[in-house]
Parts: C-alpha cells; sequence; structure tokens
C-alpha cells in the first residue's frame, strides 16, 4: 500500500484562491447592506416621525385660523346688536358663549369712532391705573381697522398677570355708516394651552416666539426630549412677527422598527463572527492538511527506510497494510498482499492450521514482550526466520479496527547466534581443556598413584602365585584392592573426560549439591597440592535445576581455582576456599568464598571483560565464560567484598519448581 499523496490540481488551486477572494470582498458588501438597511430604516422613520408633525402642525394652523375666523365673524355679527340703545338678553348669552373657555377671548370691547369705550364684557370696574394699562388699546390697528373697514389685529402685549395678549379690531357699519369699533382681546397662553386638543398636547410642545425669537407663551414648561424633530409657521393672524414652534416629544418606542434593526445588527454581527471563525477553521484545515501531507510523506519515507516489516490486517482477517520492508522480506509486492485473506502465500504449506491457531491465540492474548518466532517461505522459495510482535489496532473513535503487527527478519541474526553459540561452546571446551592442562601433573599424580598400588599388588600376586603354598583369601584380597585402586584411576579419567568432553548443551533437572561435589571430587588432588581446605556448606534438600551439569560444574571449578590464585599470599591456616548452596525465594544460590587479598576497584570493573586478566599467564576469558554460562540458564554472577577480607563469588540459578 503507498501514502503518495496526489498533487492538488492548478485549477482546483486557483478555484479555491478566488472563493476566498469572493469571501473578501462577498463580506463587506454584505456589510454595507445591512449598514445602508438599517440607515435606510432609521431614515425612513425620521422622514415618516417628520411628515406626522408637518400634517399635525398644518392641522393645528388650521384649526386655530378657523377658531380665529370663527370669533371674527360672530364678533362681526355680533356688532350692530352691541351699539344698540340698550343690550339684550340674547346678546349677553351670546357674548358670554364668546368669553367661554376654548375659544380664546378674555375680553370683548366696543367703541364709538372716535374711540370712546362704549360697553365692555365682562363689565370692567372702576378706573385703575393697573387695568386701564392692561387695557390700552393700540391706536394704529384701532384706527387702521376703522379706516380700511377690515378687521385688524395688533401687536402682543404684555397683560398685568404677565401672560401676553394681542387685540383683533373689527368695524361695525350700518347705513354705510361707522358705529364703532368692536375689539376682541386674545390671551396668546389660553389660544395654546386651552385651545388645542388633548392628543396633540401629548405629541408635541407649542411655543409662541415674538419677532425676536423669544418665547412668550408655551403649552408647556418640559423642555422636549427630541429637539431635533421640531417645525416653526409663522402665526397667521395675528402676525406681526408672531411664530409657533412645534417640538415633538420623544416618540413612543416603535418596538417592531427597533427589534428589526437589532436583529439586523445581531444578525450581521454573527455573520461577521461566523465568517472570522470560518476562516480561522479554514486556516487551521489548510495547515492541517500541509501538515498531514508533510507528516505523509515523512511517515513514507520513514517507513520505506525501516528495515522491520509494517503489516495490517482487520477483523476479518484480511491484509489492509503492508510496507514496503514487508515486502521485502516476503518477496510479494504490496499489490499481491493486501486484500488477502489466510492463508497467506508466504506460510508454510504444512503449517497453516498452526499458523491460523496462532492468530486466533494472538487475537485472544495479544503478543508477549519477547515476539514470536515465525517461519515464512519468500516468493522464490528460500526460508526466512521472522520475529512477529503483534498489537490491537485502535481507530480515531478508540475502537478496535483491526491489528498492526512488526515483523523482524532474524534470519541472520539466527545463524550469527548458533555461530556464536558455536563458538562460545569451543571456547568453554577450550577453556577446561586449558583447566586439565594447568592440573596436568597434579590429575597425573593423582594417577600415579593408583597405577602403582595396582602394579605393586600385580607383583605380590604373581609372587604369591609362584609360592608353593599361595592363600587364596590372600590373592582374592589382593585383587579385591586392584579392582579398587582400578577403578579410583578410572573415576579421575572419567571426571576428566566429562570435564573436557565437548558437547551439545543439554539442559536437565540436576542436584546442584550433586554438581558441587563432583567439581570438588575433580579439583581435590589440586587443592591437596596447593596445600589449600576446600570446605562445603550445601544445603540439605534443594530443588532441582535445569541447567547442564558440565557447565556448572565448569563455573564451581572456575571460581574455586581462581580463590586459590588469590590466596597464595595468604596465611596456611586462612587458605580455606568455602563452598556454599542455599535457597532463596525462588533461586538456588552457590558461593564460593576466598580469603585472598580481594579485588581492587578498577580492577572490579573490568572483572568480567574479555581477555582481561591480572594472571601473567592467563587467557582473560574464564570469568567471562562463567557469566555467559550463567546468563544462558537465565541467571546472574556477582561478586562482593568479604567482611574479613577476600572474595564472595554467587551464582543465582531459578528454581524448576518455582
Amino acid at each position: 500500500m503507498t501514502h503518495a499523496d496526489a498533487p492538488v490540481p492548478q485549477a482546483a488551486t486557483r478555484r479555491a484562491r478566488w472563493v476566498g477572494r469572493i469571501s473578501y470582498f462577498a463580506l463587506p458588501l454584505f456589510l454595507a447592506a445591512i449598514a445602508a438597511l438599517v440607515w435606510l430604516t432609521r431614515q425612513y422613520d425620521a422622514d415618516e416621525q417628520r411628515s406626522t408633525l408637518i400634517s399635525d402642525v398644518l392641522w393645528m394652523e388650521q384649526n386655530l385660523r378657523f377658531e380665529l375666523d370663527r370669533n371674527e365673524a360672530d364678533l362681526q355679527q355680533l356688532g350692530p346688536d352691541l351699539f344698540a340703545p340698550r343690550l339684550e338678553r340674547q346678546t349677553e348669552a351670546r357674548l358670554a358663549h364668546l368669553l367661554t373657555q376654548g375659544r380664546g377671548l378674555v375680553h370683548i370691547l366696543w367703541r364709538s369712532p372716535d374711540g370712546a369705550l362704549v360697553g365692555a364684557m365682562p363689565p370692567l370696574p372702576a378706573p385703575d391705573p393697573d387695568e386701564a394699562a392692561d387695557l390700552s388699546l393700540a391706536e394704529t390697528p384701532f384706527q387702521l381697522a376703522r379706516n380700511i373697514g377690515r378687521p385688524t389685529y395688533g401687536p402682543p402685549y404684555p397683560g398685568s398677570n404677565g401672560k401676553h395678549r394681542f387685540e383683533v379690531h373689527i368695524p361695525v357699519w350700518s347705513d354705510n355708516a361707522s358705529k364703532g369699533v368692536v375689539t376682541g382681546i386674545y390671551s396668546l397662553n389660553d389660544i395654546v394651552v386651552r385651545d388645542l386638543p388633548w392628543w396633540f398636547s401629548t405629541r408635541y410642545r407649542v411655543a409662541v416666539l415674538d419677532s425676536d425669537g423669544r418665547e412668550i407663551a408655551a403649552k408647556s414648561k418640559v423642555a422636549p426630549l427630541s429637539p431635533q424633530l421640531d417645525y416653526r409657521i409663522p402665526f397667521e393672524p395675528p402676525g406681526h412677527g408672531l411664530s409657533l414652534q412645534i417640538t415633538a416629544y420623544k416618540p413612543d418606542t416603535r418596538w417592531i422598527p427597533l427589534l428589526l434593526t437589532a436583529s439586523i445588527v445581531i444578525l450581521g454581527g454573527a455573520i461577521v463572527w461566523s465568517v472570522r471563525q470560518l476562516r480561522r477553521q479554514l486556516a487551521r484545515r489548510q495547515q492541517a492538511e500541509v501538515a498531514l501531507r508533510a507528516e505523509s510523506a515523512f511517515r513514507k519515507a520513514m517507513e520505506d527506510s525501516m528495515l522491520t516489516g509494517m503489516r495490517a490486517r482487520d477483523l476479518d482477517g484480511r491484509l489492509t497494510y503492508v510496507n514496503s520492508a514487508f515486502c521485502r522480506i516476503t518477496g510479494y509486492s504490496a499489490d499481491e498482499l493486501v486484500g488477502l485473506r489466510p492463508p497467506l502465500p508466504y506460510w508454510l504449506p504444512n503449517h497453516i492450521e498452526q499458523r491460523q491457531e496462532l492468530l486466533d491465540r494472538l487475537e485472544d492474548i495479544g503478543s508477549t514482550p519477547d515476539g514470536v518466532e515465525l517461519r515464512f517461505r519468500r516468493k522464490n522459495g528460500e526460508m526466512v526466520d521472522v520475529l512477529l510482535f503483534e498489537a490491537p489496532l485502535i481507530d480515531a473513535s478508540g475502537r478496535q479496527a483491526g491489528w498492526m503487527g512488526s515483523v523482524l527478519d532474524i534470519t541472520e541474526q539466527k545463524r550469527a547466534h548458533e555461530l556464536t553459540q558455536q563458538q562460545e561452546e569451543r571456547l568453554q571446551a577450550t577453556s577446561r581443556l586449558i583447566t586439565m592442562g594447568e592440573m596436568a601433573s597434579t590429575l597425573a599424580h593423582e594417577l600415579n598413584q593408583p597405577l602403582t598400588a595396582i602394579a605393586s599388588y600385580a607383583d605380590g600376586c604373581l609372587h604369591h602365585l609362584q609360592a608353593t603354598d599361595t592363600d587364596r583369601d590372600e590373592l582374592l584380597d589382593i585383587q579385591r584392592k586392584i579392582g579398587r585402586q582400578a577403578r579410583r584411576a578410572g573415576e579421575i579419567i572419567r571426571r576428566v573426560h566429562d570435564f573436557v568432553r565437548r558437547s551439545e548443551p543439554r539442559l536437565d533437572l540436576i542436584d546442584l549439591n550433586t554438581v558441587v561435589r563432583d567439581a570438588a571430587s575433580l579439583i581435590e588432588a589440586d587443592v591437596r597440592k596447593r596445600r589449600m581446605q576446600l570446605v562445603l556448606d550445601l544445603a540439605p534438600a534443594l530443588p532441582p535445576v535445569k541447567a547442564d551439569a558440565v557447565m556448572i560444574e565448569q563455573i564451581v571449578v572456575n571460581l574455586v581455582r581462581n580463590g586459590m590464585d588469590a590466596m597464595r599470599d595468604t596465611s596456611p591456616a586462612d587458605r580455606k576456599v568455602h563452598v556454599a548452596t542455599r535457597l532463596e525465594g525462588h533461586s538456588a544460590i552457590v558461593q564460593v568464598t576466598d580469603h585472598g587479598c580481594g579485588i581492587p576497584a578498577d580492577t572490579a570493573a573490568r572483572l568480567f571483560e574479555p581477555f582481561f586478566t591480572t594472571k601473567t599467564e592467563g587467557m582473560g576469558m574464564g570469568l567471562n565464560i562463567c557469566r555467559s554460562i550463567a546468563e544462558l540458564h537465565h541467571g546472574r554472577l556477582t561478586f562482593d567484598a568479604a567482611p574479613g577480607g577476600g572474595t564472595i563469588f554467587t551464582l543465582t540459578l531459578p528454581v524448576e519448581n518455582a
């Protein structure tokens, strides 16, 4: 299976680039459209409010003009009756009606053409300076109305109560002759405050401004909250520079446009935020894709350079992936292997059932940390030894999708291991021969004693046979002694032969105490020659140990001889080598203790190195071979300083029934 990433087409790249650019242009346009919509909505709302204001102002203007015109017509119609010799009750009722609240009139006066006061409604009290000042009528509007014969309005003036007033002068004619002038005095405050309907007062604040722009009358003293929405019109009549300023109060909250505007703004903000998040996500995704392509390329390069074969299979056993190293190991290409189910072509034909059982067992318990050794058959028929490690294959959701196996080609390693093992066996045999060579004179002396005794007993036997008075019992005793000496010599030769013979390592259940005794018997002559003492302290009832007896015996012999070499300068009374056995937990222990000079620190660091020795004629392989033998038996060989001087070597071997 290959992992090469297909190159992204240039057209797709350009299309993606243009799509990204369109998003950059579309977003500002969208935001501009939303802003324009919100502005147009507010502008439309403002225009709608202003249109409503203008419409209401025009209605108010028409209503005020209608009221003034109606009052003017009523006064003109009532004028002839006012100049009658006597006021009738009907005329007084009509005057009272004109002065009722809602008409704006506070006084009605009628005067003769020369300006003399004829009557007033309500009646005027006795002449008072303040009242006279309050009712001092402007001569110019009076004369103008009398001269032109048409109603004339006078300028505003402040009254005694501080409220401004204005007058309307209406000439009264009868038979083409002027009877006088009827004057109506208006209160600006009453017109603005009382005469406007309630709904208009709740929406707008109405103020009357003079020609200098000063406010002389107002509907309310409360300042409007929307001064930017106002409208000013001339107050005609009465004119004279008066104007009406209508200012809208803060309108009721229009929830539908407000909610619509808020929704648009929130939606626009959400879209902007979403686009930014989308851009970030796309950027992260592009970075992830770039990193994934780089990681895939790096992984492929790493897999191609690996010597370990990798293969994956699904839960049905179908091969889903193999790397190039696995293809090199089996000789099959990835196209030939991916998708195959068991039995696989690289299995040995006569091991198909065993391999299927092994796969089932691996699926149940997994592979051991040491792996499983198998043998594959390459496509060209060659055999290859492999080491298989199996582990569950977990997908991104945490579920098992199959099994991943690592395969190591250990063919050359096994060959090298076998060659090394053969060389170690030769070296061990050579070491034993060297040991026997060093002990040759001692063994010769040991063999010389039984052979000399045999020769002496044989001469004695011949002497007795030549004599006439041969004692049969004495001859039998001599023959028995000859047999014992022969067996003694044969036992020495057997032990030497067993020790130096070269054979394949054979692991059997052995009694460790028996092996120690055989080693002591083999080296006993050398111990006596060196005038040493060999002390055995063997623990009873040791459990059996699975080992090669000759190899363990070689370790004991080498350790005892090294101990004797270390005690050359020790006093004769302390020249003792103690060999002890005991059981510690699940291990059998053999300890060899001497009372020699000990091991210096610089020597201890290199003691087990091959070809390192402190002896003048030593080969430097004895302790190295001993450690290799211990490790071959899954044990260990260590040393420590003895408390009273000397060295303690400890051989630890696993007990078989542990």
